[in-house]
């Protein structure tokens, strides 16, 4: 069965606005269905003229449509759950029915694809009734299958008569006012229409909030008597809420003044050695090597502006915890407001992002969804959203394995608290998985999940295979039936076989072309041009729990376990040629829209495909950050990155954890972390580019005489300025002119998107529980249940990933993800922070999330190549931190200054890294001698580098060797991949030459026993040739250097010494990328040892013998064995 949504012609959408009321014109699009064939279908479509958009006007309390009745709603509910969506540009919007998404059997209730009985009433093949479980219910013994609605009709119209043994039914458990209020329930629950002022200006702020006004949407309503409440916003019962001990849900916990004081007054003293230091230098040149010096001095001022612009950014380091206890108090306890105790937490959408299934392994992702699927959150206010920008079938049936495993696997880690929840690290745990567990059932369990496990990932792992092997099977019967058909045409119409052209398609498990990518590529099938493709995988849970049944021999005891499961959407954004797609921001874009649309959480997590979640409470301690105080200031919460699968050593500083652990918790003193590209938790209207509400009273020393005044979003006069408690409910400064009609100019023209902003703001908002919460919502708004999806509302998601969507709009310049850089995260977050926002590191003490990191040596290299570029990118960018606007702080901008400038360091570091063999080579150094001045002023600057290591090592709970691994790579990388970096912004600002970059394999390489075989792979790349030529010049010169002091009438030992222990310096950095290069230990051939030593002495002797030392014209010199 095919169904069709029928965009409407835009010329007769403006006649219909001249003959028509606006009340006629809001109402739903219409759904047509079609028995025909697909061919049929595109032929009949082409003939009819319409646009490539869908007009969705969404329900007001003003339009109200008329009543459906329970058997339609049903009907509805499960065309979502079993069908496939797909359209784009210029093409319908078509739902696929899919009675089957894979292979094996799926048996819980919310999965697609889910099959059931049908009605046996003649006439009627809708599903019979079933129970919580999904088992089919019968309500008379003779076991007649009959669906509800005809259940109805025989209690009210068939005297209670069962159809078919016509004997009365025992009892009747349905009721007309049940399904009567559930359906009067969601049309109260409808978006309101967005209305221009007055004056016929567009106000923001009222945009975002309406006031006094009854709506909601998702699992959100404003309360009737929040209306008519006090003016603190409590609503209800206000006085007694008040009265109850108010607690915060985060604590600031500053650094010790024991290190923080001295470690601030070394800066200090390191910077004025510094400055002695370069004035000392500057004034004192070496007249015999003048070149010498003045190489030095150039790269020693950048190195100290360098060394500055990192370390002032680190004066103020705090440390953050949250309070769990608090938050359930707050939003999972009864209280006036909330006198069930039902969960009022906000919804939270969570994004994974995929895009090739050969580098990103489906049964990686798949870990990642079922970590989140089990995550400790109300089940009902999680959706989870899978974007595979590659389109492929492969990581669609993934996908819909995951979502049948959840079902087994989620209800175990809910019955036996599992810690982690993903199942690939929990059952390769080192320790005691017995630990702590005191159920009588667990080890029965658990064995059972664990052969359910083995037998999902050779499931998983076969997908391929089973793919391919599918595909042939049907191409083979297609071209069999064409070349048949091509034999019984007749001679008159005799065409040579080789026109008979049968492309290789894709099939999916039901027998139909998949409508993404093909394995063969072919036109509207390939990687690059694809229709937008939406499955709801599970479908949204219902609002009370739902358990599970209870065990039998084959199965585990879920009596007492919740059994539902979070919404599970794939997703696949629309791509074709001509359009710039903008690779992962663009794919983050398009899913922030979708979600918009069908689920509308206030708060985004995303995450990569390979990071999953380690602490199933994570999402509970970000909520703490934005349900406090101020929170509603909070752009986003950033979680530190913790990787698995890192050799012990960790030989690249693949942890990073002095940027993590240092230099991400000092700025989260200053005004926020930066973001980081994953793990990290936001703000929906953050996102859409708003600004945050304004600080209350919080005035400048200089207000006085620079005061700054707010431009308001409307035309009316300064008496009739917005009021200040809504004007700081809104989000932007825009100009005065801007007006509704430029709503479609910054988000685009879907009306269920722009409505569903001003909802998700005012979800987002933390409870007005105290007198210091501003902007709060009232207790128990959202604890009504949500809207079921309907096939209108999945449409407008396909049409919102449309490609041609963002055109002529904001989206990715200033809302959503930020394009133009190949470091989209960092560019976002610096958005926001310009625009006022602050962001939240939270390091709870259980990691967050853990993910895998590349530990091959080209790999690493690679990464932070494209780390690199992005930054230079950065630099030559309006996103430069020296261009940003008063609202980002000082230090802060000095941060991200240092962002855009680090890789630059990489072209006096090389030079630097020269010096001493140019030193050793010429017999001169940097300094006319080494005097006492110069070796205090060295000594100095050593020591407080070294003491202010020990001292951050101390705050932030680093190990020394982490700390020298990160000093070692950062001389790796910065004379390999930064060196690049530099030189390809260069090419992209003055020649307008792009860099493509291609993904990081996620998979490891199998060799045997060994997990960290990847680590000795030996790729060549061209990055490795500017570190081996430092290691051989330097080599070199000290055996060139030994030889001509020994050899030397008069040895010059005091400049040897400076030359060689400066050489050391830069080999012991470079010692990591050695070990690189030499594989795995023993098996480098100990030829190119011998080579090496060989090469060395001859070119060392062959320099003694071109330029042998002074006064001696022979080989020798003066020296004499004794």
């Amino acid at each position: 069965m095919d169904f069709s949504f029928w965009p409407f012609s835009s010329t007769k959408m403006k006649q219909s606005e001249m003959a028509t009321d606006s009340r006629a014109l809001r109402k739903a699009p219409t759904i047509h269905h079609y028995s025909e064939s697909m061919e049929d279908l595109d032929s009949e479509i082409g003939s009819v003229e319409y646009a490539s958009y869908m007009v969705q006007i969404p329900v007001t309390p003003d339009n109200q449509p008329a009543l459906m009745n329970g058997n339609t709603q049903r009907k509805e509910d499960q065309f979502v759950s079993n069908s496939l969506f797909t359209g784009g540009h210029n093409c319908v919007t078509r739902a696929l029915s899919k009675e089957k998404v894979i292979e094996s059997e799926r048996s819980h209730p919310q999965m697609a694809g889910l099959k059931g009985s049908l009605c046996a009433m003649p006439g009627c093949n809708s599903i019979i009734m079933t129970n919580s479980q999904g088992v089919d219910k019968l309500p008379c013994d003779c076991d007649f299958k009959i669906c509800r609605d005809c259940y109805r009709e025989s209690l009210q119209n068939g005297n209670s008569i069962c159809p078919g043994c016509k004997e009365p039914y025992v009892e009747q458990d349905l009721s007309n006012k049940a399904v009567d209020d559930k359906q009067s329930f969601h049309i109260e629950t409808r978006l309101s229409l967005m209305k221009p002022t007055e004056s016929n200006e567009f106000d923001y702020t009222h945009f975002l909030y309406e006031e006094n006004k009854s709506y909601g949407y998702g699992n959100a309503l404003w309360p009737k008597d929040a209306a008519d409440g006090d003016s603190d916003g409590t609503g209800g019962e206000p006085k007694e809420f008040v009265e109850k001990q108010w607690k915060p849900l985060t604590r600031k916990l500053k650094i010790s003044t024991a290190i923080l004081s001295p470690y601030r007054f070394l800066i200090v003293v390191r910077i004025v050695a510094l400055a002695l230091f370069m004035e000392w230098r500057i004034t004192n040149p070496n007249e015999d090597a003048i070149w010498l010096w003045g190489m030095s001095i150039v790269c020693e001022l950048w190195f100290g502006f360098s060394w500055l612009l990192d370390q002032l950014p680190k004066l103020c380091p705090i440390t953050r915890i949250v309070d769990l206890d608090v938050l359930r108090d707050k939003f999972e306890t009864p209280c006036p407001g909330n006198p069930e105790g039902k969960s009022d937490l906000p919804g939270i959408d969570i994004f994974v992002s995929t895009a090739d299934p050969e580098k990103e392994p489906p049964l990686v992702t798949a870990n990642t969804i079922l970590s989140i699927l089990a995550a400790d959150y109300p089940v009902q206010k999680l959706s989870c959203y899978v974007s595979d920008d590659g389109g492929a079938l492969l990581t669609f049936e993934g996908m819909a394995e995951a979502a049948s495993f959840a079902s087994i696997w989620v209800p175990f880690c809910r019955k036996h608290d599992i810690e982690p929840r993903n199942p690939e690290t929990y059952f390769n745990l080192k320790r005691d998985p017995f630990k702590n567990k005191v159920r009588q059932d667990f080890v029965r369990d658990r064995r059972r999940v664990k052969r359910e496990y083995d037998e999902f990932k050779v499931r998983v792992n076969a997908l391929s295979d089973s793919i391919r092997r599918r595909s042939d099977a049907y191409n083979t019967r297609d071209e069999v039936r064409a070349l048949k058909r091509w034999r019984e045409k007749d001679n008159d119409e005799f065409e040579p076989m080789e026109s008979l052209k049968i492309p290789k398609a894709t099939w999916m498990a039901d027998g139909t072309h998949w409508p993404g990518t093909w394995t063969v590529p072919a036109r509207e099938h390939s990687r690059g041009d694809h229709a937008s493709i939406i499955q709801v995988m599970l479908d949204p849970p219902s609002d009370e729990p739902l358990k599970g049944t209870a065990a039998d021999a084959n199965s585990m005891d879920l009596s007492d376990v919740d059994i539902r499961l979070p919404m599970l959407v794939y997703v696949s954004r629309e791509k074709r040629p001509g359009y710039d797609h903008n690779k992962k921001a663009g794919a983050m874009n398009a899913l922030v829209r979708a979600s918009a649309i069908m689920s509308n959480g206030p708060f985004i997590l995303n995450l990569d495909c390979d990071h999953y979640i380690f602490n199933s409470q994570v999402l509970r301690d970000g909520m703490c950050f934005m349900m406090d105080r101020n929170g509603d200031r909070i752009c986003y919460v950033q979680f530190p990155q913790r990787f698995e699968g890192i050799d012990p050593n960790d030989r690249y500083a693949n942890h990073n954890t002095v940027f993590f652990d240092v230099n991400m918790r000092a700025l989260d003193g200053i005004q926020g972390p930066f973001y980081v590209g994953t793990g990290c938790l936001f703000r929906r209207t953050a996102l859409y580019g708003f600004e945050p509400p304004p600080e209350k009273d919080k005035t400048g020393c200089c207000s006085c005489c620079f005061p700054r005044h707010r431009k308001v979003a409307t035309a009316a006069s300064a008496a009739e300025i917005v009021p200040e408690e809504s004007r700081s409910l809104g989000m932007g400064e825009y100009d005065e002119e801007m007006n509704i009609a430029l709503v479609p100019k910054r988000f685009g023209n879907s009306s269920m998107l722009v409505d569903s902003i001003r909802v998700a703001a005012f979800q987002g908002q933390p409870l007005a529980d105290h007198p210091s919460v501003k902007n709060g919502r009232p207790p128990g708004v959202l604890t009504m249940p949500r809207e079921p999806l309907v096939p209108s509302t999945v449409g407008e998601a396909i049409n919102v990933i449309s490609s041609w969507y963002e055109d002529k709009t904001e989206w990715g310049h200033d809302v959503g993800w930020i394009y133009g850089s190949v470091t989209e995260d960092v560019v976002t977050g610096y958005r926001m922070h310009e625009l006022g926002w602050r962001s939240v590191y939270c390091a709870t003490k259980r990691e967050a999330f853990r993910g895998t990191a590349p530990i091959n040596l080209t790999d690493r290299l690679h990464q932070v190549l494209r780390w690199a570029t992005g930054s230079v990118e950065i630099f030559f960018s309006r996103n430069n931190a020296l261009l940003a606007g008063p609202r980002l702080k000082f230090l802060q901008r000095i941060a991200y200054l240092n962002v855009g400038i680090y890789p630059f360091t990489s072209i006096f570091l090389i030079v630097y890294c020269f010096l001493p063999a140019l030193c050793l080579f010429s017999g001169q150094f940097i300094v006319q001698s080494l005097d006492i001045n110069f070796l205090v002023y060295l000594l100095v600057i050593t020591l407080t580098l070294c003491a202010l290591a020990v001292l951050e090592i101390k705050w932030s709970g680093i190990a020394l060797e982490e700390w020298w691994r990160n000093e070692q790579f950062w001389l790796i990388g910065g004379t390999s991949a930064h060196l690049a970096a530099v030189l390809q912004g260069l090419l992209k600002v003055i020649a307008g030459i792009e860099i493509s970059f291609t993904l990081t394999s996620k998979s490891s390489v199998e060799d045997g026993d060994d997990e960290f075989a990847d680590l000795y792979i030996f790729k060549w790349t061209s990055l490795m040739i500017p570190p081996l030529t430092i290691i051989m010049v330097n080599l070199i010169a000290i055996a060139v250097a030994v030889c001509r002091t020994i050899y030397s009438t008069i040895p010059a030992w005091s400049q040897l010494l400076g030359g060689v222990f400066f050489s050391f310096w830069v080999l012991a950095h470079l010692y990591p990328f050695v070990k690189g290069l030499m594989g795995r230990r023993g098996k480098t051939p100990t030829i190119l040892y011998v080579w090496s030593g060989l090469i060395s002495i001859s070119i060392s002797l062959l320099w003694v013998a071109i330029n042998p030392p002074s006064g001696n014209a022979e080989i020798g010199g003066s020296f004499q064995f004794p």
